[in-house]
């Protein structure tokens, strides 16, 4: 443990083993030595705190606690004891109980330079901004030196950024800050870049440009050198913001000279000498342009200065650099927006970038560079374009298939780009039918050709013609969206289980097959694929939905279960994570590090992903776990659901999705737009208050707690039911008005041509919330018993007419043979979800009519009872005789990988059907238990 390296007083030896035991997992045996040690030494503060860590980690958290305070309670102040707490704190994530241990400490050492600083990264901790900036100070007048004098700094910048009130944090906070370090400046004590640095953030925040820019200019701006040109970047970003377009074109010059491939330069370049034209500047007549050199404010000058560039680099006998070439298709871009006829001095582009291929084609990044320029092409020189690209693309005599393949990997390189440049410009897509299985199967014979560069690849390396690979499943979806042939799907899979069976680490190959899994409703193969995957951090926000998405919705509850927790333990650990990295932040100086951190945090707290993880993981326990008994209400009151409260930020909501994960060379007309994106947010956005009332409503049902009898009916208001009925008729209403907004959503839904773009299907289908309207509205003002008894009777009569109504919508075949075609029917086992769902909620509603008809002894009630019973036995016939008879035998007259891959729908279809049943089965036990 970490303590264990600072311990100096005599028990070290005795608590040593414990040590050494915790370290190993083995907590029992901790337990134990701690024991046997506190015989001998009942005053071991330490042995007991191990101890506690101890239970802690096996589970006796409360046991764990109290233990702890009995030691905290006596304010120690040895190293061990307040570094073995710490942990424990931190384990049992009540980081706020550590402030509490080192206040006390600092008060009986207070001049203890170690306490004073574990008491401000205890406050870090727990975002105390403004007590940081007292420990801070008073840290600084025990021990003067610079970096604790500037923890206080930048814990009056924390209170300025966490401030509610902007106008309090420019007017005090900042011109504090600002007032404090201008002092250590003035006193001559800045010894640090991350002084220096801190110094810019805070005028930078006051809206004091002029004065970060002299700080930049200045003898302090010296100090700027961990990062590669830093001063220079500084200084343009002061530029652009106080406008002073000649200094930011004279300095962006004078860096493009010593560095022609820097690209953001390039852009500053281009920004101010546009900006300069506009303003129709013009140069002085004597003296310097400007402090950072001459200015050109002519495009005459940017012509001449960009062409110099390439000639420069077609000059050089070393490898030449792209930006230069870029440049001037840049330049050329801006040109026609602005309608200049300079533009034809740089060249014809069809000209430029023929250039550009012959030099950089046999590069992979020659396709991202080229795409974005390749609207300055007219239509009519497309096919022209590609025919020259050709030309450049050395290939072997043509076999009897009629392909000539590339010689090496630079040639397959160069032979690639230009098939995906084929593909952006759209020529791929203008293709028939029989021209788009032509150049599949041309892409499958240069895939399989180049496998023979890559024998001597690691599994961890991809092969040098995977591209090629993942083309061909491109085009085999575009055939499948416009002809509807699900043949073209089963070989898009195929194409893509071979090239993941040669490139087991192509994140590509995995992306897509899972997609086109979700796509057919197998959820079983996606959750080792995405497992496969090895996802960082953050990421399992940004991709994670292309696992969660579809968890829930695809009967695979264990799984979906499973993924949920996986992704939530990443937003769980992100707040104590985010702790250490300010802790590190501060340790270390990185002060400008610190608002980025707590900005992240916040991004991944509001994530829209998140919040749908949250709530499904809830309803999936809920659904599979709680039973018509108490449960429910246990299970509730375990979550911590509150039906009055909605903890979810919608007006802050972050879509932190990464809808452009998959590698795509589709043309512009063809690729995610902004609306898309808005629109797919949307319909997210109404699905998960869909989910959130849902859950809700359930928890609202299982919080209404034993039923008034109706001879009572005048004390309601002091049990709390008719409260309680308010909320349900609350969220009713909001349920009703989300499922109006669904509706309007489905009816503007456009066609979009890519695959990532998700679209909540289940808010056309799903009938579950019918059915809660239904039921719950009959209980929300029952006068008498006669007029309660007529209310659920009639309630659970429409609701069986409902579960009929829904079960009709899952009859069909899920997976059929016809005319020697497998097709699919993945809505059906998503309504069949939904079915289940709704099965679930009805037995809960009758579960609490028979609590509140159980004191009337109603015959009506024996009467609903066999209505429902009935309705459960026709569900699990249906399940039993109809669902589970599947036409899987002849998935076997295929081979190969496209075999591998049915197999694969096949198994996930049966493990689906598998646990819808088993949970029917479970609700249909748990009906045998409804008695009044």
């Amino acid at each position: 443990m970490a303590a264990r390296g600072h311990v100096q007083d005599p028990n070290d030896r005795r608590l040593r083993p414990i040590y050494d035991y915790l370290d190993n997992g083995n907590n029992k045996m901790a337990i134990q030595q701690a024991d046997k040690l506190l015989k001998k030494h009942k005053d071991l503060h330490c042995a007991k705190v191990l101890k506690a860590i101890g239970l802690q980690r096996t589970g006796k958290q409360d046991e764990a606690f109290s233990l702890a305070q009995e030691v905290a309670t006596l304010e120690p102040t040895d190293d061990n004891s307040l570094q073995a707490l710490t942990i424990l704190y931190r384990e049992m994530h009540h980081p706020e109980l550590v402030t509490k241990l080192y206040e006390a400490a600092v008060k009986k050492v207070p001049l203890s330079e170690e306490y004073h600083s574990h008491l401000f990264m205890a406050y870090a901790r727990v975002g105390e901004y403004k007590k940081m900036q007292q420990a801070g100070m008073a840290l600084y007048k025990i021990v003067p030196k610079n970096p604790y004098y500037f923890w206080s700094v930048m814990s009056l910048v924390m209170q300025a950024i966490s401030a509610q009130d902007e106008k309090l944090a420019q007017t005090m906070f900042l011109p504090l800050a600002e007032r404090m370090v201008e002092k250590m400046v003035k006193e001559e004590k800045i010894e640090a870049e991350a002084e220096v640095q801190l110094y810019f953030m805070i005028l930078e925040r006051l809206g004091k440009c002029v004065e970060a820019l002299d700080v930049v200019r200045g003898p302090l701006g010296e100090k700027l050198t961990s990062e590669l040109r830093s001063r220079e970047n500084k200084c343009m970003m002061m530029y652009q913001r106080l406008q002073l377009w000649p200094e930011c074109n004279a300095l962006s010059y004078k860096l493009l000279l010593k560095n022609p491939d820097d690209w953001q330069f390039y852009l500053s370049y281009f920004d101010s000498l546009f900006h300069l034209m506009d303003k129709s500047w013009s140069q002085p007549e004597e003296g310097e342009h400007c402090v950072e050199g001459p200015v050109q404010t002519t495009v005459a000058e940017a012509v001449k200065f960009v062409v110099d560039r390439m000639e420069e680099q077609d000059k050089k006998e070393s490898r030449p650099l792209r930006g230069p070439y870029l440049a001037c298709l840049e330049l050329i871009h801006r040109l026609r927006q602005r309608g200049c006829p300079d533009e034809k001095e740089l060249g014809d582009p069809l000209e430029l970038m023929v250039q550009f291929f012959g030099k950089f084609g046999d590069k992979p990044c020659c396709i991202t560079d080229l795409k974005i320029y390749l609207h300055l092409l007219p239509p009519e020189q497309r096919s022209q374009f590609k025919k020259r690209l050709g030309e450049l693309v050395p290939l072997g005599e043509a076999g009897e298939d009629g392909f000539g393949f590339p010689g090496d990997t630079k040639a397959l390189q160069r032979h690639l780009c230009v098939c995906q440049l084929s593909r952006a410009l759209g020529l791929q897509h203008a293709l028939d039918t029989e021209g788009k299985l032509r150049l599949i199967t041309e892409l499958k014979a240069h895939y399989h050709h180049g496998l023979q560069f890559g024998k001597s690849c690691l599994k961890t390396e991809l092969q040098f013609s995977d591209m090629y690979c993942l083309m061909a499943a491109h085009v085999y979806v575009d055939l499948w969206t416009e002809t509807g042939d699900e043949n073209m799907l089963w070989q898009c899979l195929g194409v893509l289980e071979e090239g993941l069976s040669f490139s087991p680490s192509n994140a590509q190959f995995k992306l897509l097959l899972l997609l086109l899994f979700c796509r057919l409703g197998a959820f079983q193969p996606v959750v080792d694929l995405y497992s496969s995957l090895d996802a960082k951090h953050v990421q399992h926000d940004t991709i994670g939905y292309l696992l969660t998405r579809y968890a829930g919705s695809l009967g695979q509850f264990a799984a979906a279960s499973q993924s949920c927790n996986f992704s939530l333990r990443f937003f769980h650990s992100n707040q104590k994570d985010t702790s250490e990295y300010i802790i590190q932040a501060y340790k270390y100086g990185a002060f400008e590090k610190i608002p980025e951190f707590i900005a992240f945090r916040t991004r991944l707290n509001q994530s829209l992903h998140f919040a749908q993880v949250r709530t499904e993981r809830m309803l999936l326990d809920l659904y599979t776990e709680a039973d018509v008994t108490l449960s429910l209400e246990e299970s509730v009151k375990a979550m911590g659901v509150c039906p009055e409260e909605d903890d979810i930020p919608w007006d802050n909501m972050r879509d932190n999705r990464d809808l452009t994960v998959l590698v795509s060379w589709d043309p512009k007309d063809r690729e995610l737009t902004e609306e898309h994106r808005r629109l797919s947010l949307e319909e997210e956005s109404v699905w998960l208050k869909v989910r959130s009332l849902t859950l809700r409503l359930l928890a609202s049902l299982a919080l209404l707690g034993h039923a008034p009898s109706p001879r009572n009916s005048d004390k309601t208001n002091e049990n709390g039911i008719s409260a309680k009925s308010s909320t349900l008729q609350t969220l009713l209403s909001q349920l009703d008005q989300t499922l109006e907004t669904a509706a309007q959503i489905t009816e503007k839904q456009t066609q979009v041509h890519t695959l990532i773009y998700l679209s909540n299907k289940g808010l056309r289908r799903c009938g579950i919330w019918e059915v809660f309207v239904m039921l719950f509205i009959q209980f929300l003002s029952p006068d008498d018993s006669t007029e309660l008894q007529t209310q659920i009777c009639n309630a659970f009569k429409s609701s069986v007419a409902q579960l009929q109504e829904m079960l009709s919508r899952c009859k069909g075949e899920v997976l059929e043979m016809k005319d020697g075609r497998l097709t699919t029917r993945p809505s059906l086992l998503e309504t069949l979800v939904f079915f289940v769902e709704t099965v679930c909620v009805v037995l809960w509603v009758a579960s609490y009519s028979a609590s509140v008809l159980r004191p009337l002894k109603s015959s009506l009630q024996k009467k609903k009872k066999k209505k429902k019973d009935s309705s459960s036995a026709m569900v699990l016939r249906y399940y039993l005789t109809f669902i589970l008879r599947r036409p899987f035998s002849k998935i076997n007259e295929e081979c190969g990988f496209t075999r591998a891959a049915m197999d694969k729908v096949q198994s996930s279809y049966l493990g689906s059907l598998q646990e819808l049943g088993d949970l029917l089965r479970k609700r249909a036990d748990s009906l045998k238990s409804l008695k009044i």
